[in-house]
């Protein structure tokens, strides 16, 4: 088992960018992340929002919330009963969503941030429910783990964990050695690369409650839903 865990770490691409050049990144594009992302990731995102079957007065947390489409929904989905925050490393992501959170009149009730998933700015059993879309695979193989241990610390017992990521769970197909082709030449601009998101919860603890496959301009996905079960804590 440790060295098929060993082979498959080894058989993902690195992510050599700093947090320093991801943010400046990600503050350049922030005015039209919003296209790009209903151009290729809306759709997969939402799907795996829905499994998470957000409930009236829950407290959620979305990591890498982007240009806040999906915490639009998160707050609407909560209610003002509830609690809804996020978290982004860049400042321009931040005043989009703040932006669009005010137009849409659910900014009294969403807390935003800005910081690093691999050391979460909030207390331990803090949130019903933690969602990511298309962020995990931006961190380094390395420091996945440590955002997954974040995430079960600020998660309350039996808490839930959503994620749709890139995917390398069905091989290499002809698409994703192009895109890995991409990745490994301009990874500043190509950043996200597949991981195996599944493999990688279950080794983190996570209990596994729903999964599903998909496609993105022929990139395979993975949709999962995961439970930190009783064990979660922290302070």
């Amino acid at each position: 088992m440790g060295e098929m865990t060993e082979s498959r770490a080894a058989s993902v691409s690195s992510v050599p960018r700093n947090r320093a050049e991801a943010k400046q990144f990600y503050d350049r594009i922030s005015g039209v992340y919003d296209i790009l992302g209903a151009a290729f990731e809306r759709r997969h995102a939402e799907a795996a929002l829905e499994h998470l079957r957000l409930r009236e007065g829950e407290s959620i947390l979305e990591i890498g919330f982007g240009s806040g489409h999906y915490l639009r929904r998160i707050a609407a989905s909560v209610g003002t009963t509830g609690r809804a925050c996020g978290i982004d490393l860049s400042p321009g992501m931040l005043r989009v969503t703040r932006r669009r959170l005010t137009k849409e009149q659910v900014s009294d009730w969403v807390a935003l941030c800005n910081g690093d998933a691999v050391t979460l700015p909030f207390r331990g059993r803090s949130f019903d429910a933690v969602f990511m879309a298309f962020t995990l695979e931006l961190f380094d193989s390395p420091q996945i783990p440590q955002v997954l241990n974040e995430v079960r610390r600020v998660l309350k017992p039996n808490g839930r964990l959503g994620v749709v990521s890139m995917s390398r769970e069905e091989g290499q197909t002809t698409m994703l050695r192009i895109y890995e082709w991409v990745h490994r030449r301009w990874p500043k601009y190509a950043d996200c690369r597949p991981i195996y998101l599944e493999r990688s919860l279950i080794d983190g603890g996570y209990i596994v409650l729903y999964k599903a496959k998909a496609f993105m301009a022929g990139l395979p996905l993975e949709i999962v839903t995961a439970s930190a079960g009783c064990g979660a804590s922290g302070s």
